[in-house]
């Protein structure tokens, strides 16, 4: 292995140090604090990122800094040492090549030494996290785009009124502590659409009017649900007066792309999205005898498909009132994703959960490392009468 030459006094002083050996070091000149400077520990898989500068720093002033990588956020914590940790620059390096002294400050010349400067009290780890996407629905909530919208921006001065409030994706990458994978798949969650340069969601209403329209373009056009042309069905649209990026965004939030193939693109409606949606529409109003809400409900769903409650699962909760069952909506898309305000609000719904009903609950809850079982251990506490009893699950 290499020795240390004589005389170097920077990093490479002590890289091919030997163990058991020693070297002198000595105070830099500009040994100080330099708080600028920190020292990251890094897991191997992420060493690449960081050298190809793949990363980011995402946080606002009052939040707590998170590091980015393409696809994973990890929290940044401080964790202090012990022991000493001399920072020893690289002798290349021109603001820290001037001499080093002596703890008495004399020259020590061209011996075999190392120069300090700085002493670490410790060091920044890594560890993943969830995404915080709880307040990219806030940012979105407020202005939601609206029938009518875009004949409303008459001139130039409106049309900037018209933006204030709105985020582009830069906007949201600064705002948003996620990777850009995770808020790609945050939108997405929100059925979100990108509108003149900016994401916006898009009012419910407005959404019910439009895929009412569909469905009814395809009852006079005998079209197949199963089998949209892309291309006619747009087109339709567009001539009852909807957006073509509207239009293209309610076959993306209710159906999906099955043949992209022959020039052409054929989309099939979700029969579970589609019978959601009908379902909230319906329970907007309160709840309902389940009776009458699966009359309404049978009614509304387009012809050919086959609605059960088993879709619902995180959408509504029942209820026994005498001899009535009863449903009302009760959504895990408007639930908090931190785990800790997530059970904070289901234990003050209701106080006693049975496992089957509950799991529908948590079951998107994200916490690396930590399974549905483990965040049931951490938040609940469980019993079981007997055995073959379904347990129940109360706040810890």
């Amino acid at each position: 292995m290499e020795q240390p030459q004589p005389g170097r006094r920077g990093a490479e002083a002590v890289q091919n140090l030997q163990p058991s050996s020693s070297m002198s070091i000595a105070y830099h000149p500009l040994f100080g604090p330099h708080d600028d400077l920190i020292l990251l520990e890094l897991d191997e898989k992420l060493l690449p990122d960081v050298l190809q500068q793949k990363i980011t720093l995402r946080g606002q002033p009052d939040e707590d800094a998170v590091l980015c990588t393409e696809s994973k956020t990890y929290a940044v914590k401080f964790v202090g040492t012990s022991n000493s940790v001399l920072l020893i620059p690289p002798s290349d390096q021109s603001e820290f090549c001037e001499t080093s002294l002596d703890r008495n400050g004399e020259d020590i010349g061209q011996q075999e030494v190392a120069s300090v400067i700085k002493l670490a009290p410790g060091n920044m780890e890594l560890v993943e996290v969830a995404p915080r996407l709880d307040k990219l629905k806030l940012l979105l909530s407020p202005n939601p785009y609206r029938f009518g919208e875009e004949t409303e921006m008459e001139d130039l001065e409106e049309m900037e009124k018209s933006c204030i409030g709105l985020y582009t994706w830069n906007d949201l990458v600064e705002q948003v502590q996620a990777s850009d994978e995770e808020l790609r798949s945050g939108l997405q969650a929100l059925s979100a659409v990108e509108i003149g340069g900016y994401w916006r969601m898009v009012d419910e209403k407005y959404m019910d009017t439009i895929l009412r329209m569909l469905l009814h373009n395809s009852v006079l056009n005998d079209w197949s649900l199963g089998a949209l042309n892309e291309d006619e069905v747009v087109s339709m649209l567009e001539s009852d007066g909807f957006p073509q990026k509207l239009a293209l965004h309610c076959l993306h939030v209710y159906g999906s792309k099955v043949d992209g193939s022959l020039g052409k693109c054929v989309w099939r409606m979700d029969e579970r999205r589609v019978c959601v949606h009908f379902a909230r529409e319906i329970l907007k109003e309160g709840k309902r005898k389940m009776d009458s809400f699966m009359v309404e409900w049978m009614q509304k769903i387009p012809e050919g498909m086959q609605a059960s409650l088993d879709m619902l699962e995180g959408e509504v909760l029942t209820e026994r009132l005498g001899v009535e069952t009863w449903v009302r909506a009760f959504s895990v898309s408007s639930l908090p994703s931190s785990p800790a305000e997530r059970f904070s609000i289901l234990f003050r719904e209701r106080p006693k959960w049975e496992g089957k009903d509950l799991q529908p609950y948590i079951r998107d809850l994200n916490v690396p490392g930590l399974s549905s079982e483990g965040l049931l251990l951490k938040y609940t506490r469980r019993t079981q009468p007997t055995q073959d009893a379904e347990p129940v699950f109360s706040a810890r």
